[in-house]
Order: structure tokens, then C-alpha cells, then sequence
């Protein structure tokens, strides 16, 4: 049996003696954690007496590939805490320490790695929870989960630090609670569930342990914790920013140079409560770290989605998703702050005001209108938008909640407004459902439209069995300008079932079949579309995902019905501790969305390919591909490549070099980036950037015309420094 090394003796003494009241945490009595009156040194080295005292549990049940499984390796996880501080400590066992996956890498990209996490929830009630996540090195990626959506793109302010060694590999972390909502009192209830991941066997251990009946309801599954005497105080935080742009833009064949552009930021934050937080800004720095990845832009009946990166928009973002909308719902989200394209002022507004009360508000003046159809240079300067949002927590996991979103630009508006909710039916199964009204104003003396968006779900969720069902109807005149939709004037009903099988097999660890069916009505012709498939995902040894797709499907446009049926394949593997790769390839009927649509088919790719010769190098590479040939004819109308090329040194867990270059085959244009990052937290940054864009072109007798080679069109520099002031 393996020791605890430096933990010693009383440590194990404390996880016997606490392994009854651990258990009886889980069922609903309250688990408390060492209160400490020194905090711990936070270097990965478990070798204080906190950790010799602090109590502890094992993570000894799986989740993931199957439910109830015994762990493959051992996990320790121990609670501390002060009066500014949540502090744990994870000794992580493997008997192969040698092949234990984990990189000296920049934060938020260590989830094909092996890692701890934390998913706290820091109120208790089953609305949402914070997860970090810690590699072996204690390199972090922190996320917030809501409504059964994960969202990685905040950034909190915490410490971490990992260790590997003979045994395996130890972690420690400091959550201050000035990072966190929580409320504010004498005794302070949140829920923990504890987690670990070993890469190479896709391996997930919990405690609590998750129950089979209950699926991966983990907000419902968690264990309470009590704390005491937590130190009251006002959060403020200033951040302000400096960025510098320099560049020049090629003219009749002649590189034009502007004046370099010096701008100042200011963004703040500031706890009214411990619970609920106002955020400003002023003339915000949106500047992006790393440019949005292309994706291919011809054909589409739909714009573009793009995550959203910018700080201002991120605390308390989960508080804006919508109910009652699965990946087949027209109708993506009612907030969508990405259609805020560059704010000269903004406020926000967003945490608890009771123990079930929830509110989260956006106000904006945005100063690039520009997409606009209505724009008038000379005319009104700003689109002012104004969101709200109040969420009412019900029994379980569930909520009842209202939106408001509107966006006004000169004499024309578009207001949303409604309803969404979810209610936990049984322990495996929840309803969610969302109904809005819109009414919309092009300009000053138009006739305002409105127009109605409903939405339902169920889900039914257990070790064995998965089975949902999808609802919507959204009117023709139906539109928002604050959100995401996809499609109006469409209805539509879907369902499917999924049986797991985890076979007794040593090389099919998990088959998971996947029937749906589907029918649609496209309201303004009539016509009935349909998309029904098969797929079947397989988990094989190691790490590695096979999914075969086949589908029978239609879709109506413009009045037309056509044919999209078609079938992929696609694999996922972590070929190698170094070496890992993701391949997509599709063969389907297709549509050409112009104005007078006719049937095609077209093939689909995507490969990315992962290489990291050592723990601080990183060498991705992509392509996406996508083609289209006209049915009648036979006559390929496009072929269209992106290629892109990803390598990356991180010296330590602070500084970063990154260089980038794609090239997108269709508009022969090339994109070289690089960027040099030193972010000591989230918000103080110093970081330098270059790049440019080539086109396969020349400039002959005053016209650019096709060339073999690559012309420089633009080229631009970049700096910025911010630094968080945190009082």
C-alpha cells in the first residue's frame, strides 16, 4: 500500500475519522473544513501541518467512461480554509508516473491533460458552479457552469501550484473569496464536488460519487460545506490599460503608413454586496489576444457564431443563457453580447439580491453601428443597448425567470422580452422551456412588427439510457437584435434516444447508438422538412472516440424543398502522451442559398493535430475544408481551405511566445501573427504583438492582378499593458 509521504500519520487518522461524516455530507449533513489561522504556502509541496490536520476524502468511484467503477489510481483531496481564503490539497497517486499527460502551458488549455478541478457552488442552491481546473505543473483553466452549459472563457484570480513526483503528482490552490459570490453571513453554506482526470485511460473520478440513476446531474449530487466567520469586505477593483497600434495598409500597390494610435482604458468593479457586483467601463480595450479562427464564409443561410473573449462581458455571463434551447433551436440566446461591437460606455449589474433571487443587467453605448442597414454617416453616433435579466430559484436545480433585451439605433428599436424556466421532474429527468414576444421598428414612421419564439425540452438522463425531446416555434416576424437566431418563420419537434453499453470487451470500452427523428414545418410555404439518423460513438482503448453519422434529411428554402442526406465519420485519439489528433469528414446533399437556390452535394473536412515534443512546446495544426458541386451540371462551384498553423513556447506558467500563420485557399490570403504574453494574473498583462496579411497578388499597370507569389497588404503592431488594482 502506498504512503502519504510527508502527510504522515495524522492525516490519515483525520480522513478515518472523517470518513463518516464525509459520507454522511454527501446525503445532506454539512462537511467543515479546517479553519487554519496561517495560510499554507501554495508551491505544490503538501509538507505543512495544515495538510497533516486538514480533513480529507478519496475520490475512489468513476463517472466517466462508466458510473460506480473503481478508480484506477488513488486521490486524496483535503479542505482548508481563513477568513480570506478556500485552500485544497490533492495527492494524486499513478503507477506510472512517467506517463502522466500535463504542460508547462498558457491558463485555459490544459483540458486534454491530466488534472484535479473544483466545482464549487458558492451559494448552495443548485443554480450554477465555479470549476477550477489544475494540471500537474498547476497550470489553471477556470470555467462557470449554468443550465447545462460549461463556459470557459472567464478568467478568475487564483494561485496553483503542481508537482510531480515518484508517486504521481500533488497539487495545491487558493481560492480567495473576493474571486467568488457568495453570501455574505456569519455561517456560509456552498457544495463542493471533487474531481480528477487521467488523460490516457479518459478516466474521471468523483467524490461524491455520482449515482448511475441520476445521470450527470452534478449541481444535485454535491457535497455542502460549512464556513464560518469569512472576513466582510467591499470588493474594488480598477483596472485600467494602455494599449499602442501602429501599422500601414498597402495603396495602388504602395505601403501607406498611419500615425500610431495611443489609447487609454478604464474598467471597474465594485461589491455593492458579497453577492452582487456592479461592473464599468470606459472606452473598454476589446483588443483580442489571438484573432478569431477563420471558418468558412460562403453558402451560409446564417451568420457566423464567435465566442465571446472580452473581460467586461464575462462576470456573470452564465446568468444570461436561455432555457428551453438544445443545438437544434433556431433561437441560440437572447443575449448574445457579441452584437455590442465596441462600447464607449458601459455598466453592469449582476448576482443575488435574496437567497433565490437572481438579477443580471446590461447597459451600452455602442459606437460602431457601422452593420447597421440604416447608418447614415453624420447621423446618430450610438446603438444603445439595455438587458435584464431576474432568475427565481425553485426546488432542486430548477428556476423561473424573465428577459428583457432591446437594442435602439436613431428612430428604430427591436425589444425582446419573455419568459424561460426549468423544472426538475424526477431525479433523472427535467423540463425547460422559454416563450418571448419581439416587436420591432426599422425607423421613424414604419409600422412595428411583432412576432413570437417558443421553446421546450425534456431530458431524461441515466447511467444506461439518454432520451430528449425538442419543441419550437418561431414566427416569421420574429427578431432579435441582441441575441442569436438562425432561422425564423420555422416550427419543429425532435426526439432522440440513447442506450449506453458499456460491454465486457477489451476493445469496445463504451457503444453509445444514437437514433433521432425530426419533422419541421417551414411556416411560410407549408412545406415539411425532415432529418432522421443514425450514429453510432464508440470508446476504444486509451483515449480514443470513433462516431459513424448517417441521416435521411430535407430542408425547405425559399419555398423549395431539397435534399441534405448524407453521413460522416470522425475520430478523436490521444494517439501518444506527445501526440494527438482530431479528424472530421462528411459527405451530404446540399443546398446553394442564393436567390434562386437549386440541389447540390458537397464534401466536408476538418483535422487538427496536436504535437508537443516536451512539456513547454506546443505545434497544432488545422485545416478546414469544404466544396460544393451543382447537381445538374456536375460543375464544382467552389472548393474552400483554411490552413492553420499554431506553435507556441512557454518558458513558465507567465510568459508566452506565440506565432500563427493561415493561409484561406479560397480568398488566397495569408495570415502571420505573433505574440509575445506575460500574464502574471487575469488583468495584469503586458503583451506585444506583429502581424500581416498577404494576398497571392501583384501590382501591374495600376491594377493588383493573380500572382504565384505573396504581396504584404497590411501589416500592424501592437502593445498593451494593464495592470488590476485589487483593493
Amino acid at each position: 500500500m502506498r504512503r502519504f509521504g510527508r502527510i504522515g500519520t495524522n492525516g490519515l487518522i483525520a480522513l478515518a475519522a472523517l470518513a463518516g461524516s464525509a459520507s454522511a455530507a454527501a446525503g445532506g449533513a454539512f462537511f467543515r473544513p479546517l479553519r487554519v489561522s496561517s495560510p499554507p504556502a501554495i508551491d505544490g509541496r503538501l509538507d505543512e501541518a495544515v495538510w497533516r490536520e486538514a480533513p480529507s476524502v478519496e475520490l475512489t468511484k468513476t463517472f466517466i467512461p462508466d458510473f460506480g467503477r473503481e478508480a484506477s489510481e488513488r486521490t486524496v483531496a483535503f479542505m482548508a480554509y481563513d477568513a480570506e481564503n478556500l485552500y485544497f490539497a490533492f495527492k494524486c497517486y499513478d503507477r506510472e508516473p512517467d506517463k502522466i499527460k500535463a504542460a508547462v502551458a498558457n491558463r485555459d488549455t490544459i483540458r486534454t491533460d491530466d488534472f484535479i478541478c473544483i466545482n464549487l457552488d458558492s451559494f448552495n442552491d443548485r443554480q450554477s458552479l465555479y470549476a477550477f481546473y489544475v494540471n500537474p505543473f498547476g497550470i489553471q483553466t477556470d470555467s462557470r457552469y449554468a443550465s447545462g452549459n460549461e463556459d470557459f472563457s472567464v478568467d478568475f484570480v487564483w494561485a496553483s501550484a503542481g508537482r510531480i513526483d515518484a508517486d504521481g503528482y500533488t497539487v495545491e490552490m487558493a481560492v480567495p473569496f473576493k474571486s467568488i459570490r457568495y453570501a455574505g453571513k456569519k455561517r456560509v453554506e456552498m457544495s463542493i464536488f471533487f474531481e480528477r482526470r487521467v488523460s490516457r485511460r479518459a478516466e474521471h473520478s468523483s467524490y461524491p460519487a455520482l449515482d448511475p440513476a441520476r445521470g450527470y446531474a452534478f449541481l444535485t449530487q454535491m457535497m455542502p460545506l460549512e464556513l464560518e466567520d469569512i472576513k466582510k469586505y467591499t470588493l474594488l477593483e480598477i483596472l485600467p490599460a494602455y494599449t499602442y497600434r501602429d501599422g500601414a495598409e498597402r495603396v495602388d500597390g504602395v505601403p501607406v503608413g498611419a500615425d500610431g494610435v495611443h489609447d487609454g482604458h478604464l474598467t471597474g468593479k465594485l461589491g455593492i454586496t458579497s453577492q452582487l457586483i456592479l461592473d464599468g467601463t470606459y472606452n473598454p480595450d476589446f483588443s483580442q489576444i489571438e484573432a478569431d479562427a477563420g471558418q468558412i464564409d460562403v453558402n451560409l443561410r446564417t451568420d457566423l457564431y464567435f465566442p465571446e473573449k472580452r473581460p467586461f462581458f464575462l462576470e456573470g455571463s452564465e446568468m444570461f443563457r436561455l432555457s428551453g434551447t438544445s443545438g437544434i433551436d433556431p433561437l441560440n440566446a437572447v443575449v448574445y453580447t457579441r452584437t455590442i461591437i465596441d462600447p464607449r460606455l458601459g455598466f453592469k449589474l449582476s448576482g443575488k439580491v435574496g437567497k433565490k433571487d437572481t438579477v443580471a443587467s446590461i447597459f451600452a453605448l455602442d459606437e460602431s453601428p457601422f452593420g447597421d442597414p440604416l447608418y447614415v454617416p453624420g447621423d446618430d453616433r450610438y446603438a444603445g443597448f439595455g438587458i435584464l435579466r431576474y432568475k427565481r430559484a425553485i426546488a432542486d436545480d430548477g428556476y423561473l425567470g424573465v428577459f428583457s433585451a432591446g437594442r435602439a439605433y436613431g428612430d428604430g428599436f427591436n425589444e425582446v422580452a419573455g419568459a424561460d424556466g426549468q423544472v426538475r421532474l424526477t431525479k433523472a429527468s427535467q423540463m425547460s422551456f422559454h416563450g418571448f414576444g419581439s416587436w420591432t421598428r426599422p425607423e421613424a414612421g414604419a409600422a412595428t412588427a411583432g412576432g413570437a419564439a417558443l421553446g421546450a425540452d425534456y431530458l431524461y438522463d441515466t447511467r444506461d439510457i439518454g432520451l430528449s425531446v425538442s419543441f419550437y416555434d418561431i414566427s416569421e416576424d420574429f427578431e432579435t437584435d441582441t441575441g442569436y437566431l438562425t432561422r425564423q418563420g420555422v416550427a419543429g419537434l425532435h426526439a432522440s434516444v440513447l442506450p449506453r453499453f458499456y460491454p465486457k470487451s477489451r476493445f469496445f470500452r463504451k457503444i453509445v447508438p444514437t437514433l433521432t427523428v425530426a419533422a419541421v414545418k417551414d411556416l411560410p410555404s407549408g412545406l415539411f422538412e425532415t432529418n432522421d439518423g443514425l450514429a453510432v460513438t464508440a470508446l476504444l482503448p486509451g483515449n480514443t472516440t470513433v462516431q459513424m453519422l448517417g441521416r435521411y434529411s430535407t430542408e425547405v428554402y425559399l419555398g423549395e424543398r431539397f435534399d441534405t442526406s448524407g453521413g460522416l465519420v470522425q475520430v478523436t485519439s490521444q494517439v501518444t502522451k506527445a501526440f494527438s489528433l482530431r479528424a472530421l469528414y462528411s459527405r451530404a446533399n446540399a443546398i446553394r442559398y442564393v436567390t434562386e437556390p437549386y440541389q447540390g452535394y458537397g464534401h466536408r473536412a476538418s483535422a487538427q493535430l496536436t504535437f508537443k515534443p516536451s512539456e513547454r512546446f506546443d505545434l497544432t495544426a488545422n485545416l478546414t475544408y469544404s466544396d460544393f458541386t451543382r447537381r445538374s451540371t456536375g460543375e464544382m462551384e467552389y472548393d474552400y481551405a483554411i490552413w492553420r498553423g499554431r506553435l507556441s513556447y512557454q518558458p513558465n506558467k507567465y510568459l508566452q511566445f506565440r506565432g500563427i500563420v493561415e493561409y484561406n485557399a479560397f480568398y488566397r490570403e495569408m495570415l502571420t501573427d505573433f505574440l509575445a504574453s506575460f500574464v502574471y494574473i487575469p488583468g495584469t498583462v503586458i503583451q506585444f504583438g506583429y502581424g500581416s496579411l498577404y494576398d497571392r497578388t501583384e501590382w501591374v499597370e495600376g491594377e493588383y492582378r493573380d500572382a504565384d507569389r505573396f504581396l504584404e497588404m497590411k501589416r500592424g503592431l501592437f502593445f498593451k499593458a494593464s495592470y488590476l488594482w485589487r483593493l
